[in-house]
Parts: structure tokens; sequence; C-alpha cells
């Protein structure tokens, strides 16, 4: 089989204002960014219009927990649209943006793979329109206003010692976790004080993005930011320093989702892109809201498992958005079964069929099946297959799905054929929502109860844990969250994606564990509290061998090595 950048290189792309025109989008309400992306700008009117025509399905596409083997979230997505389409849908997948920091380190690209990708896949691994550049300079626009408003010693007068505010690049760089800024003559370079980089999907400005509903919305959220505290212990926010609207100016087009297109030439609206495990890890709302108005099914995905993101895209982006999933999709391989089954991580032996580690995995699948369900949502189990994996395998999954509780098994061989390899996907899949009784929202949860209620019902429901252990420094902190008024926010759990609990060695469905708390901070602007779980690393490394060592470009301007 050919390789995902072979395959999307030889891909006959169709115009971006074709792509629109199938989900009922005229070349006005485009803004073109070449000739195969474009950005979806809508005057009032005309979003008014669109607003008023009848909702489309929404699927939500979760995991289980992941393995450096894979899962295939994406390309399930991807390949689930696909089918639907094959079956006479009209469908549109929303996909979260590729950080550059994995596709250079360790990861490679988040289009999706083989047949199932969303194209171009390189100026999407590699930039698309420059809403991460746009996010990197609000965020840090917002970093230099800090230090200059320290500098000039202006009111309301900061606590150095409280400044959460750092700054952000949008590159794996551990060298930059930890800075010391304004070095040397204080008179010219301002105030000393430790700080340090995130990666830009880690920052707040990028999960705001995701959640606004407008620009109005926007521009209020970025005012709500958390800086840091007055001498007085006042909280002090990006509206106290006048900030929020330089920034929200910066992010005005970064505000309007991009339109591409998949392998098969479905629209795909792919709109920012929150780290699922320190941020909530979902597209943007404002996608999602469109999309829905535009076709009978719209697909979109939630980072990592169920335990981090189909957790959050629930209790936070579901509640923010007033929108909720008809059914779940819940991916899982045979690769990543053995892992959770207790084989170790080793390329070849993983291809070796092994029935008694498929067995003992199938624990970490029923848990993540008992956590959707816990939303009253009904789950189809898709296996991602692989050419390695056996029919006893796959057999031994089957048969094991209707004792999870789930309402279905299907098998997508998306990557090797496209849409052709998910019609039996999304057969069930439309099945399980014609035939689903509709109920009201159920979250894990109610805002209004207590910060340390609200973890422990995440910790013993969904992660399985006894009990969560909050040590007396957090416990300050919370109880100060509370009196700034803090309580009624959701929770954002900032955990190892790895396992279901607090320890990223100890796979399948662990038990008889608790979670301890590290931290806890707030976003304000985002709309939620986020407790951290173990040590969270908010700016990655590069790997010993970077996938950056293997991209390269030659004199005619061909990509190799990506992906």
């Amino acid at each position: 089989m050919k390789s995902s950048l072979e395959i999307a290189q030889e891909a006959e792309l169709r115009p971006v204002k074709e792509i629109a025109a199938t989900i009922g989008l005229t070349e006005d309400d485009i803004e073109m960014y070449g000739k195969y992306i474009g950005k979806i700008s809508l005057t009032p009117e005309r979003e008014k219009e669109i607003r008023q025509r009848p909702k489309g399905k929404y699927i939500l596409v979760t995991a289980t927990s992941p393995t450096p083997a894979g899962e295939g979230k994406t390309t399930t997505s991807i390949g689930v649209t696909q089918g639907l389409a094959k079956i006479g849908k009209s469908v549109v997948v929303t996909l979260r943006q590729p950080s550059l920091g994995p596709v250079f380190g360790i990861k490679g690209g988040a289009a999706g793979a083989g047949y199932s990708q969303v194209l171009p896949m390189e100026e999407i691994n590699l930039g698309l329109s420059g809403d991460f550049s746009r996010i990197e300079s609000a965020h840090n626009l917002l970093a230099a206003m800090l230090d200059n408003h320290i500098f000039r010693r202006k009111e309301p007068l900061f606590d150095i010692s409280t400044i959460q505010w750092r700054r952000v690049m949008d590159m794996n760089d551990r060298a930059l976790r930890e800075i010391v800024v304004g070095l040397g003559d204080s008179s010219l370079n301002g105030v000393t004080r430790s700080s340090g980089f995130d990666i830009t999907a880690a920052s707040e400005i990028m999960a705001i993005m995701a959640l606004a509903k407008d620009l109005p919305d926007l521009k209020e959220r970025l005012g709500r930011i958390v800086l840091g505290r007055d001498i007085k212990g006042n909280i002090v926010t990006a509206k106290d320093i006048k900030a929020n609207g330089a920034m929200a100016a910066l992010l005005k087009h970064a505000l309007k989702p991009n339109l591409v297109q998949t392998t098969e030439g479905q629209a795909c609206i792919m709109h920012t892109g929150p780290f699922g495990n320190i941020a909530h890890g979902c597209s943007s709302i404002i996608g999602d809201n469109l999309a829905i108005h535009l076709a009978d099914y719209v697909v979109t995905e939630a980072g990592f498992g169920s335990d981090l993101g189909a957790e959050k895209f629930f209790d936070i982006k579901c509640r923010q958005s007033g929108m909720f999933p008809d059914a779940a999709i819940l991916v899982t391989t045979i690769k990543a079964l053995k892992m959770h089954g207790g084989m170790p991580y080793d390329k070849e032996k993983l291809k070796e069929e092994n029935l008694q580690a498929v067995k003992e995995g199938l624990r970490n699948l029923e848990k993540h099946v008992s956590n959707i369900l816990a939303f009253d949502t009904p789950v189809l189990v898709v296996l991602n297959k692989f050419e390695t994996d056996t029919e006893a395998e796959i057999d031994l999954v089957r048969k094991t799905v209707p004792y999870t509780g789930a309402s279905g098994f299907a098998v997508s061989e998306g990557v090797a054929k496209g849409g052709e390899g998910t019609i039996d996907v999304a057969k069930k899949l439309v099945e399980i929502v014609e035939n689903r009784e509709k109920k009201e929202p159920h979250f894990i949860y109610d805002t209004n109860e207590p910060i340390e209620e609200k973890i422990n019902k995440i910790a013993r429901i969904i992660y399985g844990a006894d009990g969560v252990i909050i040590p007396p420094k957090v416990q300050a902190k919370l109880d100060l969250l509370k009196k700034d008024g803090y309580n009624d926010l959701p929770i954002c759990m900032a955990k190892t994606h790895l396992s279901l609990s607090d320890n990223p060695k100890l796979l399948g469905a662990p038990k008889g564990f608790s979670i301890t708390l590290a931290d806890v901070r707030i976003s304000a602007g985002a709309g939620f509290i986020y407790p951290i779980v173990g040590k969270m690393l908010t700016m990655p490394g590069l790997p010993v061998v970077p996938a950056a060592e293997n991209i390269d470009i030659d004199e005619n301007g061909k990509i190799t090595g990506l992906f």
C-alpha cells in the first residue's frame, strides 16, 4: 500500500468553492486561502439564514486509552464521514487543527491516514491558514503588555509571585519550559522574574477560541483571563490591563472556521486545536454549530480516550454549546487491546496473534464504553483494522462487545479502502441513531456542586478510582478559587492520556487506586477549572529521533517524510 503522503500527493483535489457548494455554501461565503483552502466568512444575515435550517445528527468519535500502537480516531472520523456519504447522507466532519510540535516531534501529522485523510495534507500539517500564529501572537501580546504593566508600575500593582501567564510557541522545545525574563539592566529590560513557555495548543486562548460563540463572546472571554493577583490579593485580568480589545483584533480572522476536504471530497470544517490532556481537546463550537445546519450528519472527535476527550466534550463543550451527541463511536485496535492486555510495545510481536492479550485488554474497552453510557449516549464500537489482525482476534472482540452495553460493533477499513471500507460502520451508526429514544442531556456532575465533589465524581465514575487525594497546599488554592467566585465552573482534568489512572504505566482497567492532585489552576476565559494530576508538561520536548529529521523538500518543492 502507498504511504499516506503519497496518497495525499496523488489525490485529485476539488476547488474549495466546489466543496462549499456540496454543503450549501456559496462563493460569497468563502474567503480563499489558495485554491483548496477556504475560511467560512458569513454576513450576519447569511448566518441567520443558515441557522434556520434543520439540525443534522451529531456524532462523537472517541477511543480507548491511547497506546504507542495507535488507535486511529481521526482516521476513523474521516472514514465514517466517507462511509456516510457512500450511503447517501450529506455529511461534514469537524476536526481540530494539527500543532507543529507533534508534526516535527514524535507523533507526526494529524490529518488521517491512507485513503481516509483530509486534504491538502501538507498545508494542513504545516500551518493551514495561519490560525495558530495569530493565537500565538495574541497570547504573547498579553504577556508583553503584562510585563510592560509591571515595568511601568501601573495600577493595579502585581504581586509578582502570583503571575501565572507565560508565553507560547507552536513547537516542542524543552529548553524553554523554565526561563527568566527581564535579565540585565532593570531600567531598560523590566523586572526580573521566573516564567516559561507552553506550546501554543496549551494556551488558554486556544481553549477560548474553541469555546467562543462569536466575536463579542471571544472579546469578553479574553477579558476574563486571570493573569495573577495584585498586592492586595485581588484577581487581575486581561481586561484590567486593557489587553482584550487588541487581542480580539488579532484573532478576528482566526475565529472563522477553515474549510478543507477528505480524500473523497466530503467537507471538513477544521478549526482550533486545544490539547486533550491540558484543555478540552475538541474542535470549535463555532464550527460545529455551523456544520450541524449544513448536513444530515456531523462527525466530530474529542482528544485521547473517553476519560479525557469524551468526558470534557460532554461536561464542558456540550454545556457551553447546547448541542448533545445523538451517538458516539468508540475506536480501538487489536494492537491497542494487546498492549492493555499486558503486551509490551514491540512492533513485530504485536503483529502476532495473541487471543489472551486481546481478552485481557477488552477490560479497557469495557470501561470506556461504560464511560460514554454514563452520559446516556448509545455507543458503536469500531475496530480500526490492520492487515495483521487475525479473524480469531476480531471475532473475539465482536463476541465480547454485546456484553459491554454497546449498541453495536463494526470493523473499519478506511485506511485501505476509504469510504468503501466504512459502509458497514455508517449503516450501523445510522440504525443506532434512527432507533434511539431521544433523552435529555445527562452530565456527570452539576456545576453548582463544590469543586472537590465534581473532581471526585470524575475520578470515581470515569476513571474508576477509589477517590481523590488533595494535599493541603492544593486545598488552599481550591478554597481561594471558591472565595473568588469560581466554584460553579466545570472541571477540566489535566491527566496522563495513557492510563485511566494517574500512572501512565498502569494500563488496562486498573482498580484500587486513588488519584492525587498536584496543583489546580483557573482558566476563567475558557470557563473551567483545571486540576493537575501528576506531572503534566505543557511544553513537550523532542524525542531522540524527531520526525523533523525525516522531513525534506526537493528542488521542485515536493515534500517527503511528512507523516
